[in-house]
């Protein structure tokens, strides 16, 4: 059974940092993709980050490049989200979720990803 729980919201002020972990059983972690998406209330589930299989790629949003960074550690099966210079539109339920593909421009879009965490809350106030 696949498990994907994620961890490390909270609530912060803008301006400060937070980083989301996101850990992983019963897949090969080590050959999957992994990406983080996150959803605010009323508005459509959106793509953040994703992280190939050996690290080695990493694609971000435009609303997050330079403030966000996306690692993985295959040795503990955790995928991390590092997040600096919060902004309030940055408050969402952040998921974590895992691909088996293998192709970056299909880590852009929430169906290409089978398996997914139930989220963490992000608020960010000014």
């Amino acid at each position: 059974q696949v498990q994907l729980v994620e961890s490390g919201g909270g609530s912060v002020q803008a301006g400060d940092s937070l980083r989301l972990s996101c850990a992983a059983s019963g897949l090969p972690f080590s050959s999957v993709a992994m990406g983080w998406f996150r959803q605010a209330p009323g508005k459509e589930r959106e793509f953040v980050t994703a992280i190939n299989w050996s690290g080695g790629s990493t694609y971000y949003a435009d609303s997050v490049k330079g403030r966000f960074t996306i690692s993985r550690d295959n040795t503990k099966n955790t995928v991390y989200l590092q997040m600096n210079t919060l902004k309030t539109e940055d408050t969402a339920n952040y998921y974590c979720a895992a691909t088996g593909i293998d192709r970056g421009p299909y880590y852009y879009t929430a169906n290409n990803y089978a398996y997914w965490g139930q989220g963490t809350q992000v608020t960010v106030s000014s």
